[in-house]
């Protein structure tokens, strides 16, 4: 389960560019925001560059750009690293002026992956910087740096996905039909690696489960050399077939979802290397048990050993296995360990020497360690109370190692994030090479010498720049300065005040922040929106910049507040594993705490204090609605799961275990017998397509609400997935919001009392 808080938010982020000629309409200074203004073009975010990234030789930027004539479509931009103006790579219109529909398969690793968007939505370097792979609609286009020609490589009815170039630049990869393709760039010829994937056996794609909660969308592997290709294969036949009602405008059919229910088979996933010289393909021994989770795949420098990264079944323990890939044989060179679960990431890094990277939580925080080839730990390279966050990079000449941590000091600040540098060679106090007091992301050349820095703050829209590894500045790439001619310009002077504070809660902090309406006065009373996740994610409380939905609350006259309870966030492992076997509890716990919190301060009404949240927020908004000590008066859930064995084998069992072990945690944390203590009015919404919280969820609770009389609002979305798309509908769904709020905790209640 990605983190979705507001389907809304989550979209409206993703938003961006705009020309200066269309920056804003005519509005006053101080103008008041609307719906109708937020679900329009351009963006309010401005131009935001979407996945960033450097050529390998760090000379040229490429990022995705929305159109600003409609934000939904992206074109491929570059720029040089030196002098010179960005330029259009990739014009998706001009290539493809009339998109299709996409492929089923498609649409849903779409889905997986929470891509909105249409046009370039994706693109890979090939690690000596000559070519930029971009798939678009289906079909696969190359980009060369040199001269900057477009090339069409794909032109057929089915869609190519998951396309690659190859490290060294001589073939373009890509999966068509549930089978693997290589296309010889030299020759323009396609060679079929496998031809047996159809019906329930797939090649070379992630499965349903990798996707949704693994963070891995690839299937395949090419190594350095381009010797070998490492593919999973996936047999679906043992997953349960979960009937669901895909219901758009324009009617309904029934899907047979092959969908993994906690406690329930998994899809049967093997690994395999295909020689590309002898044209073997070699099955990878990865053990005898084979209800296990392929977790991640990565290639030693040298191209000679193969790294595979085993899961349990239970998550309790991750495996590392150095692979033969000549014979398929395995050995586990390093195992971890937990009594609840033992946590993914994406920080192996094979170095050139042999040696490698990779994290760990056996201390109690995330941090990084190196080993020898054969998996012995030689020293550890961060250390200290406070969890890193992700390894940006290596510059394995000076032995300098890059890091993102939210730390000061070398203690935990869960609310900002930076990045760090420290040595692969030596104990060294970590130094901090982008500067305290926002939130920083990077993505850092494979040499590590340069990297793209963005930057985002409480007063600061979300900008990206190029800098040199110790933090020089080189150029812009996106400044989105808030100056007159920023589309949000006009509506800046009505922000909010944001403020941050922690609460005690069983030994843990817990952060929070607080935006007030514009004209905010602490001698009056006003209403409470509680923006909640609340379950395992990254965290939202972050100096960061506001969603521009949270100006609409404001300027409603709510103040809004979100509090990151235990078990959310990137934060140390008995902080995330408080929920553990007893999801909804812990949280709402904390969440209490919140409430009591803010009806102790004189400006707020204790009385009208509402709460809103999508996905494992709409689980948590049910839930504190059935709470009497929250004492919420209304809630607006979202996509909610509500009974968690309905949810899939990954995600649930990682917390909760399987219904059978924990009967009792299920029982708990079921919304349906919670429902006669709910405490105020519910707005509840799904998409009527959602394949991820299918809709059972929701309509288990329509059932029972109806069943016992209770009246309660309700807001299906027709052909919608596990969010709200496009600016018609999320407008509508806002519109919605707010009338809901308004008339349960807003001025209207207010005016009826």
């Amino acid at each position: 389960m990605r983190n979705i808080l507001l389907a809304s938010t989550l979209f409206l982020a993703a938003q961006s560019p705009f020309t200066a000629a269309m920056a804003q309409e005519a509005a006053p200074a101080s103008a008041i925001l609307t719906p109708e203004r937020v679900f329009a073009n351009p963006s309010l975010s401005g131009p935001v560059a979407k996945g960033v990234s450097l050529s390998p030789d760090g000379e040229l930027v490429a990022f995705l750009r929305s159109r600003p004539d409609d934000v939904d479509v992206q074109d491929l931009w570059a720029a040089p690293t030196g002098a010179g103006e960005p330029f259009k790579l990739i014009d998706a219109r001009a290539l493809v002026p009339d998109a299709g529909e996409l492929s089923e398969a498609e649409k849903a690793r779409r889905e997986r992956m929470r891509i909105s968007a249409r046009g370039v939505v994706e693109y890979s370097w090939d690690e000596q910087g000559r070519y930029i792979l971009a798939p678009l609609e289906g079909d696969i286009f190359l980009a060369s740096r040199e001269g900057g020609q477009v090339r069409r490589l794909t032109e057929t009815e089915a869609d190519e996905i998951d396309a690659k170039v190859s490290p060294k630049g001589n073939f373009v990869s890509y999966v068509r039909d549930q089978d693997l393709v290589v296309y010889d760039l030299a020759s323009n010829r396609e060679t079929a690696v496998t031809t047996d994937g159809e019906g329930l056996q797939t090649w070379a794609t992630a499965e349903f489960i990798a996707q949704e909660e693994m963070d891995r969308d690839t299937g395949y592997w090419w190594s350095p050399d381009e010797r070998f290709i490492a593919l999973q294969h996936t047999d679906e036949s043992t997953v349960d077939v979960i009937p669901r009602l895909d219901i758009s405008g324009g009617g309904a059919r029934t899907v047979e979802q092959r969908y993994p229910r906690a406690g329930r088979p998994n899809a049967v996933v093997d690994l395999y290397v295909h020689d590309r010289q002898s044209g073997q393909r070699l099955k990878v021994d990865l053990g005898a048990n084979t209800d296990i989770y392929l977790a991640r795949v990565n290639w030693s420098a040298d191209g000679k050993t193969l790294y595979v990264q085993r899961q349990s079944r239970d998550q309790k323990t991750l495996d590392l296995l150095s692979v033969d890939p000549a014979t398929g044989a395995s050995r586990v060179i390093v195992t971890q360990t937990s009594n609840a679960w033992v946590p993914l990431n994406h920080d192996f890094k094979a170095l050139d020497d042999g040696n490698f990277i990779w994290s760990s939580e056996e201390t109690g925080w995330k941090h990084l360690y190196l080993y020898s080839r054969d998996g012995r730990k030689l020293r550890a390279i961060t250390s200290g109370e406070y969890p890193v966050k992700s390894l940006t990079g290596v510059n394995q000449r000076t032995g300098e190692v890059f890091f993102t941590a939210s730390m000061r000091d070398g203690r935990e600040q869960p609310i900002e994030q930076q990045m760090f540098r420290t040595s692969l060679r030596r104990t060294m106090t970590p130094v901090a090479v982008t500067p305290a007091g926002g939130w920083w992301s990077a993505s850092m050349n494979k040499t590590g010498t340069a990297y793209v820095g963005n930057y985002t703050d409480v007063n600061t829209p979300m900008q990206s720049a190029l800098y040199r590894a110790d933090g020089t500045f080189v150029r812009w790439i996106e400044q989105n300065r808030l100056d007159e001619n920023h589309p949000y310009f006009p509506y800046a002077s009505r922000r909010g005040e944001v403020t941050f504070g922690t609460l005690d809660s069983h030994g843990e902090t817990l952060v929070w922040q607080m935006t007030t309406p514009p004209g905010f006065d602490p001698a009056r009373k006003y209403p409470v929106i509680m923006q909640v996740y609340g379950g395992p994610s990254g965290g939202g409380v972050k100096r960061g910049w506001q969603p521009a939905t949270n100006q609409l609350l404001t300027e409603a006259g709510y103040i809004v507040f979100r509090l990151d309870n235990r078990g959310e966030g990137d934060r140390s492992a008995a902080f995330k594993q408080a929920l553990y076997l007893k999801m909804g509890q812990p949280e709402i716990e904390d969440q209490v705490l919140g409430a009591n919190y803010l009806r102790s301060l004189p400006y707020v009404d204790a009385d009208r204090i509402a709460m809103m949240g999508w996905s494992y927020g709409g689980f948590m908004s049910l839930m504190a609605l059935t709470e009497p000590d929250m004492g919420l008066a209304a809630v607006a859930a979202g996509a909610p799961p509500t009974e968690w064995s309905l949810y899939d084998t990954h995600y649930t069992e990682r917390f909760m275990s399987t219904p059978e072990a924990n009967a009792e945690g299920y029982a708990a944390s079921d919304v349906i017998p919670r429902l006669p203590n709910a405490t105020g009015r519910l707005l509840l919404m799904h998409g009527m397509a959602d394949d991820n919280v299918i809709l059972e969820n929701s309509t288990r609770v329509i059932d029972a609400l109806q069943a016992s009389s209770t009246p309660f609002e309700l807001m299906l979305y027709p052909g919608q997935r596990h969010g709200v798309r496009g600016n018609d509908r999320q407008l509508q769904q806002w519109r919605m919001y707010l009338d809901f709020l308004d008339r349960t905790v807003g001025e209207r209640s207010h005016a009826a009392e």
